[in-house]
């Protein structure tokens, strides 16, 4: 009898060890599979069991969380969500996350390990604690500024601070309200098909999502390029470049818009752009020079994170004369995004310098204590400061007596340029309009803000829509707010 109780022990023995093999591999080795598998319903019910940390705009939260009463209880809510929409993105239980709600997921859904109080807390207690809050760079007046000067036509605006490279505004018109996409059902799905189909794409973040041609805001570019080169020396010399200006190699005559730009000068071509001497600096400057100018003010990059990530704006690297010509004014292959754009204007203001653009000043606990915060970082030099300054003059003087008189501010110094730029085929598109600028006030020792502006308006008619004329003045009501901030900064 004995030694068939001793057999049925070693059984249970081995059964018992078997179990906790399988129990170990099933916690040690599977753990992250089953986890990820879509069926498993508990890890979503886990990260919607609790209501997601706040996006913050001015100390004020911009999201919200609402108790639905289902299984996946707690729903995302937005405040003013048309607005903040191409910056907080949407936290949906049914599509995910975009912009910063996914850049920032697991500050805001609690998983960070930053968040808890000591090291390895969550894998010791395997609890979620509170999400934690993220607080934005922007500033409302300057975001509902740019909101209501595109009054719903399509287009984007970028405003940064050029000294810090804090992103103080980030529009995309038309927009959306991310809330409709937080729960699951029907509604969800309607309204998910609904704006996916919609020819206005008003999910998409324009600002830094969408390149476009930039035009002439581009010759900036160019400008910096040739006088790093040496091409040019005095600015107000004459280039000896003519109009009529036929394109390298072939037969095709670069019109002008403005006139008197035969043989004119860089600063009469930036003040009244003139294609054909800026495209003439460019194919004297040479590819490699204008490549490397390009890649210095953030081209060609598909790196850049603001934490989101940001489209690559794009400068072809190999061009014929004649490529290389129309790419210098901002046409053939050159696309940018808007926030790429208000990354130069934001250079010439910063004597060339750029510093890291970024959308989030800080992240913290549920209680406010702070977790991380974002540092002012260097991206680029993307010219030396001696150009830089030269720039300043000639955007200024584009604003006073050239095409963006549009953006001036009475009792402040502003530089700006801009831009027309053909896209479609045969470039019978309607052109988008660009504007970008920087404002300094006039006891200011530095630039307040830099911004980009384009307007994408497919009823305006090609007499109609011009960057002076449709994005110069949301441009200049943009810096206005933001010099009005500078004041009352300074006041305290």
């Amino acid at each position: 009898m004995i030694r068939y109780i001793r057999r049925a022990a070693a059984l249970c023995l081995v059964l018992l060890v078997a179990l906790l093999v399988n129990a170990a591999r099933v916690m040690v080795f599977e753990a992250d599979e089953l986890d990820d598998n879509p069926a498993n319903r508990r890890i979503a019910i886990t990260r919607w069991g609790q209501p997601r940390g706040e996006i913050l705009v001015d100390g004020r939260p911009v999201t919200g969380s609402r108790d639905s009463g289902q299984q996946l209880r707690w729903e995302r809510t937005y405040t003013q969500g048309p607005l903040y929409a191409p910056v907080t993105g949407y936290a949906s239980q049914t599509y995910g996350t975009t912009l910063l709600e996914h850049a920032e997921d697991p500050v805001l859904s609690g998983t960070d390990p930053m968040l808890a109080p000591l090291p390895l807390w969550n894998d010791v207690s395997r609890g979620r604690l509170p999400g934690g809050d993220v607080v934005t760079t922007v500033r409302a007046r300057m975001q509902e500024a740019a909101y209501r000067g595109l009054d719903g036509k399509r287009g984007a605006v970028a405003a940064i601070e050029p000294s810090s490279g804090r992103i103080l505004a980030l529009v995309s018109s038309p927009s959306y309200d991310p809330g409709v996409l937080s729960g699951t059902g029907p509604a969800v799905a309607d309204a998910w098909r609904r704006l996916n189909t919609s020819p206005n794409q008003p999910m998409l973040a324009r600002a830094i999502r969408q390149t476009y041609p930039p035009g002439s805001t581009f010759k900036i570019v160019t400008a910096a390029a040739a006088l790093d080169a040496g091409v040019v020396t005095d600015p107000d010399a004459p280039t000896d470049i003519p109009d009529p200006f036929v394109l390298p190699g072939t037969r095709q005559v670069l019109p002008n818009e403005a006139t008197g730009c035969a043989n004119a000068s860089l600063a009469y071509a930036l003040q009244w752009s003139c294609n054909t001497v800026m495209a003439g600096l460019g194919v004297r400057t040479g590819l490699a020079d204008m490549v490397a100018t390009a890649g210095n003010f953030g081209f060609n990059d598909p790196g850049l994170r603001i934490p989101s990530w940001v489209a690559k704006s794009n400068f072809d690297t190999a061009m014929s004369d004649d490529q290389l010509a129309l790419s210098a004014i901002g046409q053939f292959d050159t696309t940018a995004t808007p926030l790429q754009m208000a990354m130069v204007a934001a250079a010439v203001a910063n004597n060339g310098e750029i510093a890291r653009p970024h959308l989030v000043e800080r992240t913290t606990t549920a209680s406010g204590t702070t977790v991380d915060t974002t540092g002012r970082r260097s991206y680029r030099q993307a010219m030396r400061p001696s150009t830089a300054t030269r720039l300043q003059e000639l955007m200024v003087r584009a604003v006073e007596e050239g095409t963006g008189t549009n953006a001036a501010i009475p009792g402040a110094r502003v530089g700006g340029k801009t831009g027309t730029a053909q896209h479609g085929l045969g470039n019978t598109g309607t052109p988008y309009a660009w504007f970008i600028a920087w404002a300094q006030a006039a006891d200011s020792a530095q630039p307040a803000v830099a911004v980009a502006v384009v307007v994408e308006d497919a009823e305006a008619s090609r007499t109609d829509i011009s960057g002076g004329g449709s994005a110069a003045p949301i441009a200049k009501a943009v810096m206005e707010e933001a010099l009005r901030l500078e004041a009352e900064a300074r006041r305290g």
